[in-house]
């Protein structure tokens, strides 16, 4: 059987201010977009956790449609 290693699993969540890194924000946008229920992070923990599928999406929903 294979052992989980931090090599051979990609992260799933990350932290506000990794979060704010991946969507090229600040940390305090990051809050606000949380506050306005725009971002809505894994509350499992002492510290919000921003699920990857989350980060995706909200770029996703808040992207503009582009008409070809």
């Amino acid at each position: 059987m294979n052992k989980l290693s931090k090599e051979n699993i990609s992260r799933l969540s990350f932290s506000r201010t990794e979060a704010a890194e991946i969507l090229g924000l600040s940390p305090i946008t990051v809050d606000r977009l949380t506050k306005r229920g725009l971002l809505n992070p894994s509350r499992a923990t002492r510290r919000p956790l921003y699920p990857i599928w989350e980060l995706e999406r909200f770029l996703k929903e808040t992207s503009e449609r582009v008409n070809l």
